[in-house]
Order: structure tokens, then C-alpha cells, then sequence
């Protein structure tokens, strides 16, 4: 695997770089080392100003079944249920929650590309990205209820972002599982293409997102992520803020020109 890891593999194509869960004999299923991994991957990734687009798959015929039911259900859960609620069980609990949400504050956006299913932690993952393209003939849902538990990894802030509070609290709280059309429909995906399309899909719309102005895209994303988190007035000083760093760039100037000279902008991220 590239960088040393064992259950994921992260490549550079240009300015697109992509994640891809490599546990196609477990059906992507996550467990603790992928969670190191993942995390030790966001770390490297979070400074980096010159990646344009990230792209997020899985090896296989799956996007991800969600926790290894052996090495994380019953191996490291379990073990958490053992220990004394104490501050290091808590800071251990809250780092495997955290395992990809720096997905969401990288300075550039994301698609997830899925297929097969993605359940509970797979589909945590996706709503993590900024777009999701399902093949046709996937399968998604939140089962954790089914063990006793709740989505913890960001779905229960994400998702009624998504798809609206009533549709959330009935994937949340019922444990549905849905397929791509209905996905599609509700707005959980973004897309829906032929499974043999969708890594090409998942390409050309990296490619486009990659083309855009960097500084104007992280600009707009967290004004968009701060209309949720903060009042109207905190996302607008955002995005003012965003704006005046837009036109003191070199990407803004640039945009003039190529306007003028009639071609498309060469933007540095500057």
C-alpha cells in the first residue's frame, strides 16, 4: 500500500487525489487500523494548499459495510463497554468518532464514489465528502440501532443538513436502508450512473471541481458550513470576509484577464 498503509491506499493524479478503502475481501469494513490510518492521512492532507479535489472509494464490489463486526464491534467497542467512563475512555471514544471528519475541513471539496452498499460508518464516510455519486443497484443506511448503538461519526449533524430532519430521523432512528433511486430522489446522492460509469463519473466531476478558483471554493465552503453552525450574521461576515480575500488575489486578477483575452483562467491558488 502506498505510504506504508495496510487498509487504505491514497494516490495524487495532478491536483485530484484519491482515497480508496482497500479491504475488498471485508467488503471495506473499518476497524481500528483503517481508523489510524484514515487519521494519519487527514493529518498529512489538512495543510495542503495544492490539492484541488479528493476523491473517496473503495476497493471492490463495496463502498464500505460500515465496522468490522470481529476487530471493531466486538473486539475494540467492546472493550470500551469493559472500561470505566473515565477521561482517557472518553478521549479514546471521541478520536475513533473524529476518524474522518477532517474530510469536511479540507480546503478543498470531495466526492465520495459509491457502490455495492455503504452501511453505518461507510455511509458516515460519504456524508462526510461534499458530493455523492451512487452506481445504480447500491444500497445505504445508518444500521447501527441494529447493535444497540447510534451513528456517531457525523451523520446525525450531516445528514438532516442533507436530506432534511424528518427523512434523517427515519434512516437514524429506524436503521432503513434505502437503494441508490430512492438515495437519488431524497437528495442523499448527488448522481446516479450505471456501475460502470461510476469511476469516470466520480473523474470528470473531481476534474471540474478541481478547474474552479481554490480560494473563492474554500471561501464558499465555509460559509456554507457556517450557515449551519453559526447565526445568519456569523455565515455572512464569512463570507464577506471570504469575498475580500478573493479580490486581493492573484486568482482574481486573473479571471479579469482571461476574460478579456477570451480563454480560460489559469488559477494558482494565490
Amino acid at each position: 500500500m502506498s505510504d506504508g498503509y495496510q487498509t487504505i491506499r491514497y494516490e495524487r493524479d495532478g491536483d485530484v487525489g484519491t482515497l480508496s478503502l482497500a479491504r475488498p475481501g471485508k467488503r471495506n469494513a473499518q476497524n481500528p487500523l483503517m481508523w489510524a490510518e484514515l487519521a494519519e492521512l487527514g493529518v498529512k492532507l489538512l495543510p495542503d494548499e495544492t490539492l484541488r479535489c479528493l476523491v473517496v472509494t473503495g476497493d471492490g464490489a463495496a463502498f464500505s459495510a460500515g465496522i468490522d463486526l470481529v476487530e471493531g464491534l466486538a473486539g475494540t467497542m467492546a472493550g470500551f463497554a469493559e472500561r470505566p467512563v473515565d477521561d482517557e475512555a472518553r478521549a479514546a471514544g471521541a478520536a475513533a468518532a473524529a476518524t474522518f471528519s477532517w474530510i469536511p475541513d479540507l480546503g478543498c471539496a470531495s466526492v465520495a464514489a459509491v457502490r455495492g452498499h455503504a452501511y453505518g460508518a461507510g455511509l458516515q464516510l460519504a456524508l462526510a465528502c461534499d458530493f455523492r455519486i451512487f452506481a445504480e443497484g447500491t444500497k445505504v443506511g445508518l444500521t447501527e440501532t441494529r447493535y444497540g448503538l447510534l451513528p456517531d461519526m457525523g451523520a446525525t449533524v450531516r445528514l438532516p443538513r442533507i436530506i432534511g430532519e424528518s427523512r434523517a430521523r427515519e434512516l437514524i432512528l429506524l436503521g432503513n436502508v434505502i437503494d441508490a433511486a430512492e438515495a437519488l430522489r431524497i437528495g442523499l446522492a448527488n448522481q446516479l450512473v450505471a456501475d460502470g460509469e461510476l469511476d469516470a463519473a466520480a473523474a470528470e466531476l473531481a476534474r471540474r471541481l478541481a478547474a474552479q478558483p481554490p480560494i473563492a471554493i474554500r471561501g464558499a465552503r465555509r460559509a456554507i458550513d457556517a450557515a449551519w453552525h453559526r447565526s445568519p450574521e456569523e455565515s455572512s461576515r464569512l463570507a464577506f470576509e471570504g469575498q475580500e480575500r478573493c479580490i486581493k488575489s492573484d486568482d482574481f486578477k486573473e479571471g479579469q484577464r482571461a476574460m478579456v483575452e477570451g480563454r480560460v483562467p489559469r488559477w494558482t491558488g494565490r
